[in-house]
């Protein structure tokens, strides 16, 4: 199971919110480039990178930050947050993102998605399936939309997509533990790799969602507020 640690990114810091409230903001380094050095020092190969100012502008703001975390380190990247455009996404892949996350976009303009997947290809674009009470939320989880979560991964399975990041926005950056029920009924009513987001609380839920089959999980505030020390998640980087 991959290893994710998650950066978000407003006016280029580091940052994590809770339930996905911008007024919950708060800062946790001033130099993301460093964060992710660190992630790297440990033995981590892969990093989540979302644009939360580009979520909410639905546009791409902040590319030098992914430019510089691609320069400094080998990690493995995979972009999300305000990629609306052909032209945001090239942004994102010329910037160094090995991946990209696909998330309102997705729900607003499925055929272009379906498009990006066969361009680009299903090993790079990963599909986010952000939900609050099974319902897919957009625009950096500002808007509700009717689909239903397994429907929408469904729909994009049968498009090509591999790969999806499911966070339950109601867990996110709570520490209160994952949606288990919820990743055990999509690994079963569907074929995706699928990653867990949001609500890792402690290294018993990486544990947990290494049993349950999760392709990886993305750890964010459980790391920044040392809840999960980076060496405990080595034994699953050296087993992986």
């Amino acid at each position: 199971m991959k290893i994710i640690p998650a950066i978000d990114i407003i006016d280029g810091k580091c940052v994590r919110l809770s339930k996905g409230n911008y007024e919950t903001k708060k800062i946790y380094s001033e130099n993301p480039v460093e964060v992710a050095k660190e992630f790297e020092d440990y033995g981590i190969q892969f990093l989540h990178l979302v644009d939360l100012d580009g979520a909410k502008s639905k546009h791409i703001v902040n590319h030098k930050v992914l430019e510089n975390i691609a320069k400094e380190t080998s990690l493995q990247i995979d972009f999300g947050g305000g990629l609306k455009s052909l032209e945001d996404i090239e942004a994102a892949f010329n910037c160094g993102a090995k991946q990209i996350t696909i998330g309102s976009i997705a729900v607003q303009d499925p055929e272009f998605c379906f498009e990006l997947i066969r361009k680009y290809g299903s090993e790079k674009i990963i599909l986010g399936a952000d939900c609050e009470n099974r319902k897919i939320k957009t625009s950096g989880w500002l808007e509700e939309s009717d689909k239903d979560v397994i429907d929408f991964i469904l729909q994009y399975q049968e498009n090509g997509v591999k790969n999806t990041i499911c966070t339950d926005i109601s867990k996110d950056g709570m520490l209160e533990g994952p949606s288990t029920d919820l990743y055990k009924d999509i690994l079963e009513k569907t074929n995706v790799q699928l990653v867990a987001s949001g609500g890792i609380s402690g290294i018993e839920d990486v544990h947990q969602m290494k049993q349950i089959g999760c392709s990886g999980t993305i750890i964010g505030k459980a790391i920044y507020e040392v809840k999960i020390e980076l060496k405990e998640l080595q034994k699953f980087i050296e087993n992986a």
